[in-house]
């Protein structure tokens, strides 16, 4: 037993003295940033990089490095825009008459793909949530009321997440913009393929509450 845990404190001794090269250390701490990824994923991470070709290397470094100088918000709808210029904005073919509110970029882009929906976006950037410190004066009313009267928009589309956050903001969005436009939000119910002894009793009510003709 005594040699045992001689051994073990020998471990980890030994561990708390090997340590990376500085460079690697710092390359593993910044992959630790991204969500979702431990130390040993991060470690992972590294040491395919330091593998890679040098010309990766380069291209990786350059590719970070400009980032932030080639890409940056669209001053009017918030997406991102390369160059000045922003997709979802300067389409010709684009529905003027209908402003879709999202609350992050990545949303644009998942509506995009969908197909159906040929309007303009505005991303709100946060939700409202008392706990966080996000209140009413973190969502950019005053520029999509503008937006609203400059552009004759004729249906405001609520496309937020169904939870407490997305619920209140959608609620404040609503009061705010009411007197001046149509208002419409996403439907929230049963997926495809489910049964329903598998769904929850939130996801069955608001399914049963928002029932259309058939």
């Amino acid at each position: 037993m005594q040699i045992l845990l001689s051994y073990c404190k020998l471990t980890q001794k030994t561990k708390k003295m090997l340590k990376y090269p500085k460079h690697l250390q710092q390359l593993i701490h910044l992959f630790k940033k991204f969500p979702g990824v431990g130390n040993r994923t991060a470690e992972r991470f590294a040491f395919q990089v330091f593998n890679w070709p040098l010309e990766d290397v380069l291209h990786f470094s350059t590719t970070l490095s400009e980032l932030n100088q080639k890409i940056a918000f669209c001053p009017e709808c918030s997406c991102l825009a390369e160059e000045n210029y922003c997709h979802f904005c300067h389409l010709p073919n684009r529905n003027t008459s209908q402003l879709c509110l999202i609350a992050s970029v990545k949303d644009a882009y998942a509506l995009e793909e969908m197909g159906m929906y040929q309007g303009l976006y505005h991303v709100l950037g946060s939700l409202l949530s008392p706990i966080e410190g996000k209140n009413v004066d973190c969502l950019p009313m005053e520029k999509i009321k503008q937006r609203v009267k400059s552009h004759s928009i004729k249906e405001v589309i609520i496309a937020l997440d169904s939870t407490l956050e997305g619920e209140a903001t959608a609620l404040y969005i609503k009061e705010q913009l009411a007197s001046d436009v149509h208002i419409s939000r996403l439907a929230f119910g049963l997926p495809i393929g489910s049964c329903l002894d598998f769904v929850d009793g939130g996801t069955l009510a608001r399914s049963f509450t928002g029932r259309h003709s058939f």
